[in-house]
């Protein structure tokens, strides 16, 4: 899976810099916007719009959702080729939830240097990334694949049904953030990543067997592989950032207890305050609790979270959800090698270190 990855990132890069690219010019505002009323600006779109992006783009990330559409297409028998366009859609989506969660998290690093609203500011940020929701249904209304009208539409109406779910999700988790006090259970914590996180998964697979036009018992099957396997990335990524704190994990690019100085109630935390003595749990709850916190509170949080046995947990919670997922596809007619591809997937957002 990450040589697959590594081999399509530069083609997904070069596919997404043809809806926004590197260097802005009237030409393409013209041809991308339309006709401008009075005059553009391309230099202020360049510094407000295509310099933030491709600042983030720049730094890593996997592309794992693009190439993960991809495969679905191999998998239901079509060439991948001509969808590219369609593959950077749950791409520039992700990476604009990304710029617009650093914001309302006030999260410091972003993939080892300065979140976007630290370097650009907090107005060019959110308009980026705002943007950057909107940008990608360009593609839908361009339609390189020359889809039919009712599979265009289809794919509207499913990424708005999921993007009104990923705030949802965002939602729960903010008033999570701000409301230190509230205790939340696992149940609770599991639907906030399958609206946040699952929803972008739900986009990659269903957009694949909607373009694809697969029938509705195998879209629903794929959409659900993608939210479970969604899930288990996001519980993998909650685990990521202790064992990078504790010193165990590669460059992960976040700051050290960054999840703790958000006051975050991940899956371990939610575990580990469950499981506790009482007075290790409600000191666990006051360093959550608190507006800052030394690093010596965070040490002390993360040996409550390691005490507990809650990466333990949530490293075999995450691999419950990646072995349901797998039962999603394993009933389905789908190309055996991508197949394969996916049930490996599914071990990997999991036993991957960054």
């Amino acid at each position: 899976m990450r040589e697959t990855l590594a081999e399509w990132r530069p083609v997904i890069d070069e596919t997404i810099a043809d809806l926004l690219p590197r260097e802005v010019d009237a030409e393409y505002l013209e041809s991308f916007f339309g006709e401008a009323t009075y005059s553009y600006d391309p230099e202020g779109v360049q510094c407000a719009l295509s310099d933030p992006v491709w600042d983030l783009l720049d730094r890593g990330g996997k592309r794992w959702r693009a190439v993960l559409f991809l495969v679905f297409l191999e998998a239901f028998g079509e060439d991948p080729e001509p969808y590219l366009p369609y593959a950077c859609i749950p791409e520039i989506l992700h990476n604009g939830t990304i710029i617009v969660d650093d914001v309302e998290d006030g999260a410091a690093i972003r993939r080892g240097e300065p979140a976007l609203h630290h370097v650009y500011g907090e107005d060019v940020a959110l308009n980026a990334g705002n943007a950057m929701y909107f940008l990608p249904l360009k593609i839908l209304t361009n339609d390189p694949a020359d889809l039919p009208a009712e599979r265009r539409l289809a794919a509207y109406e499913m990424l708005m049904y999921e993007l009104n779910r990923t705030h949802l999700g965002q939602g729960m988790d903010i008033y999570w953030h701000n409301e230190r006090e509230v205790r939340i259970g696992r149940e609770e914590y599991l639907e906030m990543c399958a609206c946040k996180t699952g929803c972008l998964g739900r986009i990659v697979a269903q957009l694949a067997a909607i373009v694809a036009d697969q029938p509705p018992e195998v879209t629903a099957a794929v959409a659900d592989y993608a939210e479970l396997t969604s899930i288990a990335f996001q519980v993998g990524d909650d685990i990521l950032d202790v064992e990078n704190s504790l010193g165990r994990a590669g460059e992960f690019g976040k700051e050290f207890g960054n999840d703790i100085r958000e006051g975050k109630k991940t899956l371990l935390v939610i575990h580990a305050i469950e499981e506790s003595d009482p007075a290790d749990a409600e000191r666990l709850q006051e360093i959550l609790g608190a507006e800052t916190n030394t690093d010596e509170e965070i040490v002390e949080a993360l040996s409550i979270i390691e005490g507990a046995g809650s990466i333990e947990y949530a490293r075999e919670r995450a691999l419950e959800l990646a072995a349901e997922a797998r039962e999603n596809v394993r009933g389905l007619d789908l190309e055996p090698a991508a197949t394969d591809q996916l049930l490996e997937f599914t071990e990997f957002v999991v036993a991957r270190d960054v």
